[in-house]
């Protein structure tokens, strides 16, 4: 397993939402509310790099996020 950081950036009115359909994803361990320069912060357990570019384009399709950066323990 590799642990994963996702950074997202929202739509000021849609970060709530956001953050409720973040937590959806199966192998998110932790996602909360962030102030400065993201908005949300996610942790997720994934098999392997191809896993987590799957759930990163998934994010980057919700309504609201603006933008994302992915953090991947090596």
């Amino acid at each position: 397993m590799t642990n994963a950081c996702v950074l997202i950036k929202t739509v000021p009115t849609k970060l709530e939402k956001t953050l409720k359909e973040v937590k959806k994803f199966e192998e998110v361990t932790k996602a909360y509310i962030v102030f400065g320069r993201w908005d949300i912060v996610s942790f997720f357990d994934v098999a392997d790099y191809h896993e987590i570019q799957s759930i990163t384009s998934k994010i980057n399709s919700l309504e609201g996020v603006r933008s994302t950066e992915t953090l991947l323990e090596s």
